[in-house]
C-alpha cells in the first residue's frame, strides 16, 4: 500500500513502485533453504503488493549466521549437533510485470553464498556459491477494483546446485533442493485510520515439493505474515514508512533415504521491525527478523537474527 495522502499525480506513480516485488517477496524460504532453517523468510510489506499496471526490476539481499544449536524450543549443547556453523548471503534479482489490473507474472533468479562447518573431533569447513532454485509465478488481483486482495501461483524449479561436495555437505544444507515445487499464496491489505496513513496487511505462501530426485523430499513449508505500516513521514521528496510485522513459518520433516528426518522441520515465530523509503522511481526496504519462538525437531542450527535489504526500480 502506498502513500495515498500524497498529491494524485505523485501517488499514481508510487502505486506502481512496490508492486514489482510481490511474487518474489511472497516466495517461501524453502526455495533457497534447507531443513535446518537456513532458508530466508521471504515476505514483504503491503507496499510490495501490486497496485497497478507496470514493470519492476529489483534485487534483494539477505544474510544470516546460524551459530546456535537448538533442540525443541530451547538452546541445546553444541556437542549434540555435528554441524557447527552455517553462514549464508542471499542475493536475489528479479523482474515482475503487471500486464493489467488483474494479471501479472514474475521471475526470480536467486543466488546464495554459503560457509559451512561440521564435525566434532576433526571439523571440516567449506565455502561455495551457486544459483538457487528459480521461481516462476503468476499473479491475479482481479477480485476488487483497488487490487487489495490477490493470489500468486507458480513453480520453483530444481536449478540450484544440490550436489556440492556431498561427502561434507548434506542434502538439507545444499543451496538447491533438487525438487520441483508448487507455490500457492495470497495477500490482503486494508486501512486502519481515516487519514489513510495507517494500514494493515496479511499474506501467506505454501510451498509443496512435488517432483523429487536422488531419494530426497524436502519438507512442505507454510510462511505467513501480518503487520502494520505508517505512511505519515517525509524527508524532502522521500516518503518514509516504518513497518512492524509478525512472521510465522512451519516446515514439515524431510523424507527419503538421503534425508535426515529426525533433525528436520520446524515452527518459528519472528518479530520484524523495518522501514521503507519511497523516492520515485526507487523504493528501498530494510528489516531485521528476530525469532521470539522456535521449535525444531532434533538438533538444528538457528540464527539469532536475519537482516534483509531490498532495492526496486519501476520501468
Amino acid at each position: 500500500m502506498f502513500n495515498f495522502y500524497m498529491k494524485k499525480n505523485t501517488n499514481s506513480q508510487m502505486v506502481k513502485i512496490g508492486g514489482g516485488l510481490v511474487a518474489g517477496i511472497l516466495a517461501p524460504g524453502a526455495a533457497l533453504g534447507c531443513a535446518c532453517g537456513c532458508g530466508i523468510f521471504e515476505v514483504g510489506t503491503s507496499s510490495m503488493f501490486p497496485s497497478g499496471e507496470g514493470g519492476m526490476a529489483y534485487i534483494n539481499y539477505a544474510s544470516q549466521n546460524q551459530n546456535q544449536n537448538w533442540s525443541n524450543n530451547s538452546k541445546a549443547p553444541a556437542g549434540n549437533n555435528p554441524d557447527k556453523h552455517i553462514e549464508t548471503d542471499f542475493i536475489t534479482p528479479g523482474v515482475q510485470y503487471m500486464f493489467n489490473r488483474s494479471w501479472g507474472a514474475q521471475i526470480e533468479l536467486p543466488f546464495a553464498y554459503r560457509y559451512f562447518k561440521t564435525g566434532d573431533t576433526d571439523p571440516v569447513s567449506t565455502s561455495w556459491g551457486s544459483l538457487g532454485d528459480i521461481r516462476l509465478q503468476g499473479i491475479y488481483t482481479g477480485f476488487s477494483e483497488d487490487m487489495s486482495t490477490g493470489v500468486n501461483f507458480g513453480l520453483k524449479l530444481p536449478t540450484g546446485n544440490d550436489n556440492y561436495n556431498p561427502s561434507v555437505v548434506d542434502r538439507d544444507t545444499q543451496i538447491g533442493s533438487g525438487s520441483t515445487d508448487i507455490l500457492l499464496g495470497g495477500f490482503h491489505r486494508g486501512i486502519l485510520s481515516e487519514s489513510h496513513r495507517l494500514d494493515w496487511f496479511s499474506q501467506a505462501q505454501l510451498d509443496v515439493p512435488t517432483l523429487i530426485q536422488a531419494q530426497y523430499r524436502p519438507g512442505m513449508e507454510l510462511d505467513a505474515a501480518a503487520g502494520v505500516d505508517y505512511r505519515g513521514w517525509a524527508l524532502g521528496r522521500a516518503n518514509i514508512s516504518p513497518v512492524a510485522q509478525v512472521l510465522f513459518s512451519e516446515r514439515t520433516k524431510d523424507y527419503g533415504a538421503a534425508a535426515d528426518s529426525p533433525n528436520s522441520g520446524y515452527t518459528r515465530v519472528l518479530l520484524s521491525p523495518g522501514i521503507e523509503f519511497h523516492l520515485h522511481p526507487v523504493t528501498i526496504y530494510a528489516d531485521a527478523e528476530l525469532p521470539v519462538f522456535q521449535n525444531v525437531n532434533g538438533n538444528q542450527l538457528v540464527a539469532p537474527v536475519l537482516v534483509k535489504v531490498g532495492l526496486s526500480c519501476m520501468f
